[in-house]
């Protein structure tokens, strides 16, 4: 697992403007279809990750909790627990670099 890479990655889709920020925002995206990749805080509420886990299962989305939301706020600039990865390539990066 490269997780400095895997959050530079994301930094770099949030400046490209390939990621939507947020619960309901990222929620909203889940529904269109349109996220290829969810990643939610792992220190996120139990709520908040069983919405975004259950609403990700049911649509088929992947999804990733393997940072804090310190780590997400960091490396987007703006202090969230929920982002969205719209593009098929940055989603694909990010998960090779978590997963290997």
């Amino acid at each position: 697992m490269n997780k400095t890479k895997a959050l530079n990655m994301l930094g770099l889709a949030m400046r490209a403007g390939k990621l939507v920020t947020g619960e309901e925002m990222t929620l909203k995206e889940i529904r269109n279809e349109k996220a290829a990749l969810v990643i939610v805080a792992s220190d996120a509420g139990k709520n908040t990750q069983k919405k975004i886990k259950d609403k990700s299962s049911y649509y088929e989305i992947p999804l990733l909790d393997a940072f804090s939301a310190d780590e997400i706020s960091a490396a987007i600039g703006k202090p969230r627990m929920v982002i969205g990865i719209l593009d098929q390539g940055f989603a694909r990066k990010v998960q090779e670099l978590i997963l290997g």
